[in-house]
């Protein structure tokens, strides 16, 4: 063991990974406060009645699903920059990749969630005099939360574990500072540390999921 026999190059190696945790925290950050929103607004959309709405939204879910994340990556970062010169840092290529591709996953779970909502929701909202909107708002979207947690909270995992996808482009984030110490020193404990961190990381938003599920308990139905 060349770290956990050696206090002072295993706390250089803390020190080193909570730097590059930040990095993996703030693009985690970034994308869930992207792509919730922006998901619900793709599966609203991918439900319109209005094949103007509906269509390029189906397209969209299709093609952000139907390819890897990596390559979405790529192309933010490196080929929209070949085609209209503008030139994005590293930390916004990959907040728009990973928050458009986690937006399509998302819009489905809402989709599912809203499509196996009973009608005579709707219809008992609309007689107690509420307008569409304050009947989704009200009525409709809590129930659909209490549907969708479980799912999202799913993908909120596999959020935390596709952050290291970001080494591809360069980023120094928690895996690339393992890798490297890894490879510096020949040996792979930095690479169950950084696993560690994940584990610990997964296990929080496990947590918060846990409570936030027991939160809307009271949507049975």
């Amino acid at each position: 063991m060349k770290y956990l026999n050696n206090p002072a190059r295993f706390a250089v190696l803390l020190g080193q990974m909570w730097e590059g945790l930040s990095v993996t925290l703030s693009l985690f950050s970034l994308t869930l406060f992207f792509s919730l929103p922006l998901g619900l607004i793709i599966a609203l959309c991918r439900m319109s009645r209005f094949r103007a709405l509906r269509l390029p939204s189906q397209f969209f879910i299709l093609v952000m699903r139907g390819t890897p994340l990596i390559l979405q990556v790529f192309t933010i970062y490196f080929f929209l920059p070949m085609v209209f010169g503008s030139v994005f840092d590293r930390l916004t290529a990959v907040t728009i990749a990973f928050s458009i591709n986690y937006a399509a996953y998302f819009a489905e779970i809402y989709r599912g969630g809203m499509e196996a909502m009973p009608g005579g929701q709707r219809e008992a909202a609309h007689v107690l005099g509420f307008t569409r909107a304050q009947a989704f708002m009200r009525v409709i979207l809590p129930q659909v939360v209490k549907r969708v947690v479980l799912p999202v909270s799913n993908e909120v995992i596999t959020l935390v574990k596709d952050t290291a996808l970001v080494t591809a482009v360069g980023m120094v984030e928690l895996y690339r500072v393992a890798r490297n110490a890894a490879s510096t020193v020949g040996t792979l404990e930095p690479l169950f540390i950084a696993g560690a961190f994940y584990l610990a990381l997964n296990s929080l938003v496990s947590f918060l999921f846990n409570r936030f599920n027991r939160y809307f308990s009271y949507y049975q139905g």
